[in-house]
């Protein structure tokens, strides 16, 4: 791992190895947390759970994994933790463990738990780092960073089809191997920060512009929450419920739909890979503005048309809907200078709590109409992209990085 440690630009350029160190391992980490998502089913059968339970297994896994997140970004702000990156996926690798092998029910939780912690330590720390290697084009490491991860999500349910429903719960075990191959690069990435982060810490201190008065501040973001609420619910119809549509409402097969979901899903990574580098170039605000309000057309239309044009549809939303995360991020670490860690835990923590509580909502909404009613009613939440109109302009167009 030296040349990660090594990965730098004199003229504080993108250094891309870095970058896509820290994407890989994105990818690693959420490959494991959708994998605990996607067994839901295998531990309903193997422990005669209820849906109360499959719940709370739920529960304890988003609050550790979306509470403690700016806790532990706030923390690290003042206090920098080169090397919590390979202790937190450690911890993953211990919860996956303790899912392979879970006896009964409560030691179930306990992996949910300790999974959730280690995503929290992860998530707020590798965002920096992504942010310190960025060499100014902080749209393009995020979305290099956030590619992963999306990756990494689409691959968990997927990869238990294949490997672990065929040989059984323990099987899960042997993704600790991956888990392992992240402590490594993760202990990789820990060396480049201790040995360049303060330098790049303390340039990007020096370079930062004044920040805005407490109440714009605060201001911007609420509207930065409100947004994401729009985003986040409208993505949990497709995420928990897309394939449910597409079975009642078109009569699909199961692998259909399953298939027609991988598609939306990747169109969500392809925007989310786009979304960062077309910020630095354009400007922040005009992404997200565009990207949340500009799906309402969209998403007005999609619950009154046929199959090929839901299709066409969806992975049009998924595309530019997709684009609006990394730009609210990067803009969120402008608005508070000196918050990166704070600030990318508190937005990759709503990004997990408010997609459980948006499922959990839908859900019961599902329960009380139909399927095709939660598309209707959730095709307005775009509309609520116009508060964009309303944040400050902070916009800095970035330099074109250098290599590393």
């Amino acid at each position: 791992m030296s040349d990660i440690a090594a990965a730098r630009s004199p003229h504080m350029g993108a250094a891309y190895l870095v970058l896509g160190v820290a994407g890989l391992c994105h990818l690693l980490n959420d490959m494991l947390q959708s994998l605990f998502i996607a067994a839901y089913p295998m531990f309903k059968a193997n422990f005669d759970l209820n849906y109360a339970q499959i719940g709370l297994l739920t529960l304890v896994y988003n609050v550790t994994a979306s509470l403690l997140q700016p806790v532990i970004g706030l923390y690290t702000d003042r206090r920098p933790l080169p090397y919590s990156l390979p202790c937190g996926m450690a911890m993953s690798l211990t919860g996956l463990l303790v899912l392979a092998f879970a006896p009964a029910f409560p030691v179930l939780l306990l992996g949910g738990v300790l999974l959730g912690i280690g995503s929290s330590i992860f998530h707020p720390e590798s965002s920096r780092i992504a942010r310190l290697a960025s060499g100014g084009a902080y749209g393009l490491a995020q979305s290099t960073f956030q590619v992963g991860g999306n990756i990494g999500s689409a691959l968990g349910p997927l990869l238990l089809v294949i490997f672990v429903l065929p040989h059984g719960q323990s099987s899960l075990a042997w993704f600790t191997l991956a888990a392992l191959g992240g402590i490594i690069m993760l202990t990789g990435l820990g060396s480049w920060y201790k040995t360049h982060g303060h330098a790049r810490r303390t340039a990007a201190a020096a370079n930062t512009a004044q920040p805005l008065p407490r109440g714009k501040v605060i201001g911007a973001m609420a509207i930065l929450v409100a947004l994401l609420v729009s985003k986040w619910f409208y993505l949990a119809s497709f995420t928990s419920f897309y394939t449910f549509y597409l079975m009642q409402h078109f009569g699909t097969s199961q692998e259909q739909a399953q298939l027609y979901l991988f598609v939306f899903l990747a169109a969500v990574a392809a925007g989310t890979l786009v979304g960062g580098p077309l910020g630095d170039r354009i400007g922040r605000k005009a992404i997200i503005w565009g990207s949340i309000f500009g799906v309402l057309p969209f998403s007005l239309v999609l619950p009154h048309v046929g199959l090929t044009a839901t299709l066409v549809l969806s992975v049009l939303i998924g595309l530019i809907m997709a684009s609006a995360f990394s730009a609210i991020v990067v803009y969120a670490q402008d608005l508070m200078p000196g918050r990166v860690g704070m600030v990318s835990g508190l937005f990759f923590g709503l990004a997990f709590g408010l997609g459980g509580i948006g499922a959990a909502v839908l859900g019961v909404l599902a329960d009380w109409t139909s399927i095709t009613f939660v598309f209707e009613a959730c095709s307005v939440l775009p509309a609520i992209g116009l508060l964009a109109a309303l944040l400050p302009n902070l916009d800095r167009r970035a330099p074109r990085p250098a290599t590393a």
